[in-house]
């Protein structure tokens, strides 16, 4: 079984590490963490993973020229920011999963496995009668 490579972008030594260690604990490949813009849109011009996790505020600015690249190159990503999700995101975060710091292993391995393979309900399944 091939692993999803998920790329970080974390200025965050600390926090980077700790979602490498976690990531690969629950089965993805890591390429990163990325400190910073440059570093990280130097590695996609020979490189691409499966996903992607960003960070919105780096120390060289904002994450939305990768966001671009990403998207422009088809490759999904999700937001892993400390900032709340906000209603006039930029088009490059429109329908993007947005995650606040800190979440869980769990829940931040399957935003990212659910955003690489989004869940096919089944024909005529109708969600709003879903059970809360």
């Amino acid at each position: 079984m091939t692993l999803l490579r998920c790329m970080i972008v974390e200025d965050q030594a600390l926090i980077g590490m700790s979602l490498e260690a976690s990531l690969e604990e629950v089965g993805f490949a890591v390429e990163g963490p990325f400190m910073s813009c440059a570093q990280a849109l130097d590695w996609l011009e020979n490189d691409a993973p499966d996903i992607a996790l960003l960070d919105i505020m780096l120390k060289d600015g904002t994450s939305l020229e990768i966001a671009r690249t990403l998207k422009n190159r088809g490759i999904p990503f999700v937001v892993y920011s400390g900032l709340p999700q906000s209603a006039d995101r930029g088009d490059e975060l429109q329908d993007v999963p947005w995650l606040e710091k800190p979440v869980s292993r769990e829940t931040l391995a399957d935003t990212l496995r659910n955003t690489v393979y989004p869940a096919q309900a089944p024909s005529g399944f109708d969600r709003s009668n879903q059970l809360g």
